[in-house]
């Protein structure tokens, strides 16, 4: 999927096209707000190591949009000694509620690829 993908609606004025930039901005805020992100990761992890990207990078995020159902790859850096499972359960509702809403078409999948932990500042 290319980054100049869009999402085509018809609208009663005419159509209305919606790329996977947007998308991917719309998830990226959303991500910000859940407790236990510490950031975003590479997708492209060629050799093993999780490099800390700013909270507010779009790289960990890949965004795919096909018949009108979008598919969404987060990859995150998590706080260590948080519950996990827990922080990516939270990840993928708060995506999938803020994409839908923004842009009425529904999600189908957000996948999260946790790439790895660091310690909190309070812990060092």
């Amino acid at each position: 999927m290319s980054e100049n993908e869009t999402a085509q609606q018809e609208g009663t004025l005419g159509m209305i096209d919606i790329s996977t930039t947007a998308v991917t901005t719309i998830a990226g805020q959303a991500i910000n707000q859940c407790y236990g992100v510490v950031g975003m990761a590479n997708k492209n992890l060629a050799n093993g190591i999780a490099n800390l990207l700013s909270r507010d990078s779009k790289r960990g995020i890949a965004v795919a949009i096909e018949d009108g159902v979008i598919t969404i790859d987060v990859y995150v850096i998590v706080e260590y000694g948080v519950r996990i499972r827990a922080v990516a359960e939270s990840i993928q509702h708060t995506v999938k509620f803020h994409v839908e809403k923004a842009l009425n078409m529904p999600v189908n999948a957000v996948n999260v690829y946790v790439q790895g932990l660091r310690m909190s500042k309070e812990n060092n």
